[in-house]
């Protein structure tokens, strides 16, 4: 990360409709800012440097756009909303850093950000089109669970993209996201589906959903990217393990609702013959006028059988 020295001039970005200087290369920005306007550094060429702090909410349209020196780590941890081409063609920036703050990611956010290796969005929700599109040397990418929408071709071009985490959401990946990415080959769900599938019932079940889960890494090395084909086999590969996790799911959830009614059936059996043998060597036979149906209410209270499934057992159903 590049740092401010004591001979250099910083200037201090006030926010509003401030002019700065085309020459700039060291920028604080003033702790009073929270929106940093449209086209405030766009086409600053030679600033390399800008001290960023957690009260910035907002990034404008085109904010930092062709900034093609700034080489400094990208840290916004308080920002909610990157807008439309807010750091296109940042070409030396290679890591951005996000809070869990973010909400989205405009259209052409960091299109052409050649230079940029790692971002890290853990909360973000939408990405637009071309948001990343031609950031070549782009290798990992972690989408969050909160991820509602990508748009198309957000990752196009992203030559050297080879893995992604993503969560299981069906059409939350929109058509040619990643087109012209070759090198896509691995493909890692985030997100409680592993735990689903740990708790299913049956251990036939358990390795038919690893398998399928599994099974996008040996598909998406065989696509074409220039066709399209990686996108659509991800989303095809989604709507897949969504309908097959739904299966064993209720699937599940009927063996427990049997499982249930055996084991409510045991232990009210188990405690009925008990009563039952302490009432004959303890009552005479002329006293045995019980109502049946409240006898075996309560006998079903007594033997456990409510403990075990209204605080046992739900804890068995999946989620």
């Amino acid at each position: 990360m590049a740092e401010a020295h004591e001979d250099d001039d910083i200037f201090v970005y006030m926010g509003g409709d401030q002019v700065v200087p085309l020459n700039v290369r060291r920028v604080k920005i003033d702790k009073s800012v929270k929106i940093i306007t449209s086209q405030a550094f766009e086409h600053r060429r030679r600033l390399i440097y800008v001290e960023f702090h957690d009260g910035i909410e907002i990034i404008g349209k085109w904010a930092f756009h062709g900034c093609i020196s700034l080489k400094s780590l990208v840290k916004l941890l308080g920002v909610k909303v990157i807008e439309i081409g807010a750091f296109n063609d940042c070409s030396g920036a290679s890591e951005v850093e996000f809070g869990d703050k973010l909400e989205s990611i405009g259209k052409c956010a960091f299109q052409d950000c050649t230079s940029l290796r790692t971002i890290k969005m853990p909360s973000v929700r939408s990405i637009g089109n071309w948001a990343f599109s031609s950031c070549v040397r782009l290798i990992d990418l972690d989408l969050p669970e909160a991820l509602e929408t990508v748009e198309e071709f957000a990752f196009h071009n992203c030559q050297r993209l080879g893995r992604i985490s993503m969560p299981l959401k069906d059409g939350m990946i929109e058509d040619v996201v990643f087109t012209f990415c070759p090198k896509l080959a691995t493909v890692y769900l985030v997100g409680g589906i592993h735990n689903t599938v740990a708790s299913l019932h049956l251990e036939r079940w358990r390795n038919e959903m690893k398998r399928e889960i599994n099974r996008i890494n040996q598909v998406l090395p065989t696509t074409d990217s220039a066709e399209n084909e990686n996108t659509e086999a991800i989303q095809q590969w989604i709507r897949s393990v969504i309908r097959q996790i739904g299966h064993y799911k209720t699937q599940h959830k009927e063996l427990l609702k049997d499982a249930t009614t055996i084991l409510e059936l045991a232990l009210w059996k188990a405690k009925m013959n008990e009563k039952e043998e302490d009432s004959l060597g303890e009552v005479k036979a002329k006293k045995i006028k019980l109502d049946m149906q409240s006898e075996r209410s309560e006998r079903r209270i007594t033997s456990g059988a409510n403990i075990v499934i209204k605080n046992v057992l739900p804890y068995l159903e999946l989620k």
